[in-house]
């Protein structure tokens, strides 16, 4: 009996490791919120009230408002994936109205992959104790050059200390 009951808890505790974490990130997609927002009708306000702030706006170009949701999942052991992508554009004319509102594809979406291996500078290599030791002896007194205080004249010093007095 207590072989069972421990065989029960240990398949319950393996099985609770291997549960996929789905994760939602981004704008909420309400289908009623979407479709009381309409061309001619709209300005800037009413959609920002209604929707919300947009997740990023167009800096060039036509002003473009653009709510963006991404629904993810994560095996265990993995990185999460993108499972439904969603991308909400709403277009204003000149004075502020709503002149489009439609969704656009994901496909459009840059995707960037920065280089994680190096980067690439201009000068000669340097090691890494060159880089560790490298300023020393370099750096000049605190204060500037002069005597052995930095006041530029003897070590009786007229100058100012560092707060003024």
């Amino acid at each position: 009996m207590r072989l069972e009951m421990a065989l029960a808890v240990s398949l319950l505790v393996l099985a609770g490791g291997c549960t996929t974490i789905r994760d939602h990130r981004g704008f909420l997609v309400d289908e009623t919120l979407l479709e009381t927002v309409a061309p001619g009708v709209d300005n800037k306000a009413s959609v920002e009230h209604t929707l919300g702030r947009p997740t990023f706006v167009s800096q060039f170009g036509e002003p473009v408002w653009y709510y963006v949701a991404v629904d993810t999942r994560q095996p265990p052991f993995r990185g999460p994936h993108p499972v439904k992508e969603t991308v909400l554009r709403v277009r204003f004319d000149a004075k502020g109205n709503v002149a489009a509102v439609d969704r656009a594809s994901v496909n459009h979406l840059a995707t960037i992959k920065p280089d994680g291996h190096a980067t690439a500078t201009l000068g000669r290599k340097r090691g890494f104790l060159e880089d560790l030791f490298g300023n020393i002896g370099t750096v000049s007194a605190v204060g500037g050059s002069g005597g052995p205080n930095g006041s530029g004249g003897s070590g009786g010093g007229s100058a100012p200390g560092p707060n003024g007095s």
